[in-house]
């Protein structure tokens, strides 16, 4: 695999929301990983990107994505909405669950069986490059303890989120998600009102007795919790709490004011809860990290932390942050032509979506240019 160098960056955003912002300007990339950063490396490269003075962060997480197989949706009949939204930075997508494949088993054979093709299928392929973690078990009633073993033991580590199938009340649930924790899964909760027929309203108190890893949606999916029941998520949990782009925007920055006087917002995360009802929006993740940065009053190196480095930690995946050994998933950006900001993270403080210039995944380019965001007004290019 060739080695790369990344020289003249102008802001290194580092993924660690307790210390976002890097002083370097340059990494060196061999193996598909991270090998060095700081002030001018000149190490011999096999290919040398000149970023221009733009903005370098870890490439995006979208942790809640509901795929099915391949880079197609029969939710919104739309294909290759992954490599969009991989235009968009992303570089990691999370399946919460494959509840819109079409005749979608509900047995407990069949929800195996689904979690394991999906799994296992985009194991094998990356759509437009992007990195899928496909495969989250749907909760149906009848899964037993042996059945967690099994699905682990085929790679199986996701727990999509519970309150989409047919295990919905702590009593049921909170036997499974012991047997999934066991077996070194990641467990999601539907939090908030109904998302899609057959569905249920989720409360704070359900979740704390069910006690998965992650609170999917804690700002609505799109229907939020009460504002009550998001500062008992925020103060008397220690679980991740995500943000989604269709959601309830208001709630969201309810939860992240909340968030900041706990002192927690190293466990925000951000998704983009579709394909969905709400549709396909392939910048909802930076749309997401921008409404956060402009309207909640977080920084916008922290706002992209959610996105990352945050992100990785709640699924225990080695990227999502600027550091020595952390798979080379990058995005390079600056301000949109004609944006106030004079970089990217100033045009997230303001509003304006950032134009992505360029998209490593593993420091192989994917994207050179991206086709959904605006042009930048300066431009990395590889030479």
């Amino acid at each position: 695999m060739s080695t790369v160098l990344l020289k003249n960056i102008g802001t290194l955003v580092s993924g660690d929301i307790g210390h976002p912002l890097l002083d370097a300007d340059s990494l060196f990339i061999e193996k598909g990983l991270i090998q060095k950063v700081g002030q001018g490396l000149a190490e011999a490269a096999d290919k040398v990107i000149d970023c221009s003075g733009t903005t370098v962060s870890p490439g995006f997480f979208d942790t809640h994505c509901h795929v099915v197989l391949g880079d197609f949706t029969p939710r919104q009949n739309q294909l290759n909405y992954i490599d969009s939204a991989h235009h968009g930075g992303v570089t990691t997508f999370i399946s919460a669950g494959e509840v819109h494949a079409p005749g979608r088993p509900t047995d407990p054979a069949g929800t195996k069986a689904l979690a394991m093709l999906a799994h296992k299928s985009f194991a094998k392929i990356r759509p437009g490059g992007a990195k899928v973690a496909g495969g989250a078990l749907i909760l149906e009633k009848g899964l037993q303890e042996k059945d967690f073993e099994e699905l682990a033991g085929e790679g199986v580590w996701l727990v999509g989120e519970i309150g989409l199938g047919s295990v919905k009340n702590p009593e049921e649930a909170a036997p499974m998600v012991k047997w999934a924790k066991k077996n070194g899964f990641k467990v999601m909760m539907h939090t908030g009102g109904t998302s899609v027929p057959g569905s249920s309203t989720v409360t704070a108190e359900q979740v704390i007795a069910i006690n998965p890893d992650i609170v999917s949606h804690i700002n609505g999916g799109p229907t939020a919790v009460s504002p009550r029941e998001i500062k008992k998520l925020v103060h008397e949990t220690e679980l991740w709490l995500e943000l989604v782009h269709c959601g309830n925007n208001k709630a969201a920055c309810i939860a992240v004011e909340e968030g900041k006087k706990a002192g927690a917002l190293e466990r925000f995360i951000i998704g983009n809860d579709a394909p969905s009802g709400t549709g396909v929006v392939a910048l909802g993740i930076l749309r997401m990290i921008c409404h956060v940065a402009s309207f909640c009053g977080v920084a916008p190196a922290q706002a992209i932390a959610m996105a990352t480095g945050n992100a990785a930690g709640a699924f225990g995946l080695n990227r999502g942050l600027i550091a020595v050994g952390r798979e080379a998933d990058l995005v390079i950006m600056d301000s949109p032509m004609g944006s106030v900001g004079g970089d990217a993270l100033e045009a997230l403080a303001v509003g304006d979506i950032p134009a992505v210039s360029m998209v490593l995944v593993d420091g192989a380019v994917t994207v050179n240019k991206s086709r959904n965001t605006p042009p930048p007004a300066r431009t990395s290019c590889l030479l």
